[in-house]
């Protein structure tokens, strides 16, 4: 998915899969666009932060069409603007920010404490058994991610989820990835948008679907903060300071098993509810 054909120097064409879902999840096309936007930059400076406009939903099964434009490439740093257009509209655009490594001031506030470890939660598949209504959705669906919730995740029952001002699951690529740090970054991002905005519902208890939420993610940014691998467990611990107007924020910040702050994401997202 995240290999791109490229079709001119600064034009490339990502996939999607075929799956029951309504339209293409966030997280594939801002890691594609972050694919398209770091293959026309050095190698040698690796990107440090993004800021992407969900602006239509991707149709699955339908190529996309990123543009890159190579706003400055300075001394230290290279800014680019990646556009996802799909039927010739625009559904997706990201600016992305790249940087050589410098040596500086180093700190982290530190990661949340006596959280059980990704052997010691359910699997994705072993807490689906207690929903088999869930299976036959989740079936269909590529299992490119490891996913571990800490607390109970939003796509249970309602009345089922209990509220907690935090949302923490594990997370790794459900593989090995060659030794490419832009593979990691873009890995990394696809990985992002994924429990970000739950967090939000996990405030009030509530859950996705039918007599709870439904959502959209309406823009979302990440920073990348120190190396890492995708394909290693990292937390990822989210948390929302505010929901209004139809609107819920959620930030979330990753952790190496080890406690290393690696990345932190903020995203809004349109939250509406239905009936039963």
């Amino acid at each position: 998915m995240l290999d791109l054909a490229r079709q001119s120097e600064s034009v490339f064409v990502g996939t999607t899969p075929v799956v029951g879902l309504q339209r293409v999840y966030g997280g594939h096309v801002a890691a594609q666009a972050l694919v398209a936007a770091g293959r026309t930059v050095d190698p040698s400076r690796t990107v440090h932060s993004l800021h992407g406009y969900f602006v239509r939903p991707g149709e699955s099964g339908q190529p996309i069409e990123y543009h890159v434009e190579k706003i400055r490439d300075g001394r230290s740093f290279s800014v680019r603007r990646s556009v996802a257009v799909q039927n010739d509209k625009t559904i997706f655009f990201m600016s992305a920010s790249f940087h050589r490594h410098e040596d500086g001031l180093d700190h982290q506030a530190p990661a949340p404490l006596d959280v059980p470890g990704p052997d010691e939660v359910p699997t994705m598949r072993e807490r689906l058994g207690a929903y088999p209504e869930r299976l036959g959705i989740w079936s269909s669906v590529p299992w490119s991610l490891d996913v571990r919730y800490v607390g109970e995740p939003g796509w249970v029952a309602p009345g089922d989820r209990r509220a907690d001002p935090h949302q923490r699951v594990w997370m790794r690529i459900d593989g090995k990835l060659p030794d490419d740090p832009l593979l990691h970054a873009c890995a990394l991002t696809y990985a992002s948008d994924m429990t970000l905005l739950d967090s939000v519902l996990s405030v009030h208890g509530e859950v996705w679907g039918p007599g709870g939420v439904i959502g959209a993610s309406l823009d979302h940014a990440l920073w990348f903060h120190r190396p890492f691998r995708a394909d290693e467990w990292f937390l990822y611990d989210c948390w929302s300071p505010s929901a209004a107007g139809g609107r819920g924020l959620a930030t979330g910040r990753m952790f190496t098993a080890s406690g290393a702050n690696i990345a932190t994401a903020v995203q809004e997202g349109l939250l509406r509810r239905v009936g039963a």
